[in-house]
């Protein structure tokens, strides 16, 4: 070992003393500084018994948490309009009233409420301004071969859940006492911009929504609505009783068996507690008011899905997932289907 003075060190002041041992390792002689213990012990190897211990810790580390199950949504009837939105929809409608005399029958036919994107916040008020009616025109009391109305029945008055006398077709679908109940129906809900001359209801839409029958196939033109996204969702057929359902055979026929006094609604045996308990929770409906309704009866259920069917088809309806819902598996029947509703007809956050 040879030792030697090294100048170079201005910080430690005196000349330090250097040992060059046979390693090559520079040692500096000066005042010991105060060792850091934590630095030490943390820089320091881990027992061997501890390496063992975290290394069958990492290896018998239990796996993720299953997702937690979809929550049970409250079924709740959407918000009546509020004081403020009631004197803005009365704002508009008298600013359109005050329009209507200044247009001809062509610039009326055009005008910009009847297209989108106006249509799309068209209220009630505002269409009824011109088409009030469509509401004010009642069933005529004897038809033209002489049959009177009150001697005969429609077919929606042999329903369990119709009463009264016959009326028309938007009569009931917004006037009546069953429909205010369960359906929260504007004008735009059907009527979403019509082309006057091909009556398009896609008109002046973009290219994604130029589709009907669920975006499958091309819309037809020649109708002033799209069944397939409005009438489709009430009135199609329901889903195979047998094979989708698990019912041992069409609703009508084996609804006398697994009813009783007790048990007015088979319907929800299943769908009570068990299966899609997360539904009807959009704007045109009021779930709250259905689900009471429907412990009274099954047609408040079947009346929507396959008692007043005019299509052989049924809509495809999202599948909301629900808190008993099997998260690990998707039926054949159910590929593709959407997880929510329309974002057209979600309910606000909060309602």
């Amino acid at each position: 070992m040879r030792f030697g003075t090294f100048a170079g060190l201005g910080g430690i002041g005196a000349t330090a003393l250097v040992a060059l041992t046979a390693l090559g390792t520079l040692v500096i002689a000066g005042p010991a500084p105060t060792p850091n213990l934590a630095a030490l012990k943390a820089a320091a190897p881990a027992p061997a018994a501890t390496i063992i211990a975290d290394a069958a810790a990492a290896a018998t580390t239990a796996p993720a948490a299953a997702p937690p199950a979809p929550a049970q949504i409250p079924y709740t009837d959407p918000p009546p309009p509020s004081a403020a939105q009631q004197a803005a929809e009365a704002a508009k409608v008298e600013a359109l009233k005050k329009i209507i005399p200044t247009l001809d029958y062509q610039r009326a036919r055009y005008y910009p409420l009847h297209f989108k994107p106006a249509i799309d916040t068209a209220s009630n008020g505002e269409c009824l301004a011109c088409h009030a009616e469509i509401l004010g025109k009642n069933v005529r009391e004897t038809s033209p071969a002489g049959v009177k109305a009150q001697a005969s029945l429609a077919w929606y008055q042999t329903l369990a859940t119709y009463d009264g006398a016959q009326m028309t077709f938007h009569q009931r679908h917004m006037v009546s006492d069953y429909a205010k109940a369960v359906m929260n129906l504007n004008c735009t809900f059907c009527h979403q911009s019509v082309d006057p001359r091909e009556k398009n209801p896609g008109f002046t839409v973009t290219d994604a929504d130029m589709t009907s029958n669920n975006g499958k196939e091309p819309f037809t033109l020649r109708k002033t609505v799209n069944p397939s996204e409005t009438c489709l969702r009430c009135h199609g057929a329901m889903p195979d009783p047998v094979n989708i359902m698990g019912l041992p055979g069409p609703f009508p026929e084996v609804r006398k068996d697994l009813e009783s006094a007790d048990t007015p609604n088979a319907c929800l045996a299943c769908h009570q507690d068990a299966v899609r308990t997360n539904r009807h929770n959009v704007t045109y409906l009021n779930a709250a008011t259905i689900e009471d309704l429907a412990k009274e009866g099954s047609d408040v259920c079947y009346g929507c899905h396959g008692g007043r069917a005019w299509y052989r088809i049924s809509y495809p309806y999202p599948r909301h997932p629900w808190p008993a819902m099997d998260m690990t598996t998707t039926p054949d029947w159910a590929k593709g289907r959407s997880a929510s509703s329309d974002p057209r007809y979600q309910r606000p956050a909060g309602q």
